[in-house]
């Protein structure tokens, strides 16, 4: 999905890893993740609610947020939501 948005800007060679920031490794602006929280979305539903997520940081935290952190993020929603239905 990340990808998917990178190459909008011609850049889906960019090497992107768990510490690679948003805004500072790949310059996406706040639209970008917008666009981003949207395939999240799309392709997880409800489980994955992007800016809820983004609510919960402070300003410095979204300048620095990474993608390991939203991998993170991603993994533990769809693990709760896996342990909810299991119960």
């Amino acid at each position: 999905m990340l990808r998917e948005v990178l190459g909008e800007y011609g850049m889906d060679d960019a090497v992107i890893e768990a510490d690679t920031k948003f805004h500072e490794d790949l310059e996406l602006e706040s639209i970008d993740l917008v666009t981003l929280s949207g395939e999240l979305r799309q392709h997880y539903g409800d489980r994955i609610n992007f800016a809820e997520f983004m609510a919960t940081l402070d300003l410095e935290e979204i300048i620095h947020l990474t993608v390991g952190q939203l991998v993170d993020y991603v993994v533990s929603c769809l693990g709760s939501a896996t342990s909810v239905r299991g119960q």
